[in-house]
């Protein structure tokens, strides 16, 4: 048997990848940190001789745990995950720590966790453990007892909806971070036409206020969303914006007497914002670490 040190420490240099795969499955930080956790103790008390793969299995293990949470979640319908906004990831722009490069891997921004969670359990299972981390069907297979081949169909469903209702953001931050600030200034100056002109025609607004609210709002339409205009200039001439990145794309998180109201995301597809996800649970927001980014 392998001394439990040796074992621990090996486990530790795989805890960014597990967190990643728990992260894109559940959209939640604490219950990715739960199923990493869960995975530990099972490599604990496993023959780990038995195993020939350790960053397969326990990714399989992981899969697994966040399958048999989304699950519960499914048959509680306690705050169902599609009814919320997912936890953002907020870093700053001139700084990489390795630890959320790994966590925001493949471009997962937040427009994608919210398909993710419209998903049922094993078609985001497959599709996250496919797609996002290239696991082969053959592995996916006995986690939603399933054969490989209806395991490839549920990820060739999930990947028509991602893609059916997922922008691709533009790659480059620097032009991501120049429409945010043109779309800041059009909402400072109660500029509709500016506003027309930097949202695309099908952009859709997601606001996340939390359930002792009203839940989340989406609004989608170009018209609709620069209606709101009154409202994007209020609270920009109220609010400090910090810029940030949120989930791997330009944000900001809007703060009035150094206390955080609100973190925003942005998409951006084409030289135009596609999506902009706001959340502004105020419990929430009280969670998010946002130390590193000097807040």
């Amino acid at each position: 048997m392998e001394p439990q040190d040796v074992l621990a420490a090996r486990f530790e240099g795989r805890r960014p990848h597990l967190r990643a795969v728990a992260y894109r499955m559940l959209g939640s930080l604490t219950d990715a940190e739960d199923a990493v956790q869960e995975a530990w103790l099972r490599l604990a008390r496993a023959d780990v001789d038995g195993i020939d793969n350790l960053e397969g299995w326990l990714t399989t293990v992981v899969g697994r745990v966040c399958l048999d949470m989304l699950r519960v979640r499914k048959t509680r319908r306690e705050e169902p995950m599609e009814d919320r906004l997912p936890d953002p990831v907020v870093s700053r722009e001139d700084v990489t720590d390795p630890e959320q490069q790994a966590l925001l891997a493949d471009s997962v921004g937040s427009a994608l966790l919210v398909v993710l969670a419209s998903l049922t359990p094993a078609e985001r299972l497959a599709f996250v453990l496919h797609d996002l981390f290239g696991l082969p069907f053959e592995q996916i297979a006995p986690i939603v007892d399933r054969t490989p081949v209806a395991a490839k169909k549920l990820a060739s469903r999930a990947r028509q909806r991602v893609r059916g209702a997922t922008p691709i953001p533009d790659p480059d931050l620097v032009g991501q971070r120049r429409v945010v600030d043109a779309f800041l200034a059009a909402a400072r100056g109660g500029d509709l036409d500016a506003l027309l002109a930097i949202l695309d025609p099908d952009v859709v607004l997601r606001v996340d206020r939390g359930t002792l609210a009203d839940g989340m709002r989406t609004i989608r339409g170009v018209r609709a969303v620069a209606g709101l205009a009154a409202t994007f200039q209020r609270m920009a001439i109220a609010a400090v914006t910090h810029p940030v990145l949120v989930n791997g794309t330009a944000g900001l998180v809007n703060t009035i007497d150094s206390r955080p109201i609100s973190i925003m995301s942005f998409t951006v597809a084409g030289g135009r914002i596609a999506a902009i996800d706001i959340l502004s649970d105020a419990d929430r927001l009280a969670r998010v670490d946002l130390t590193h980014v000097g807040l």
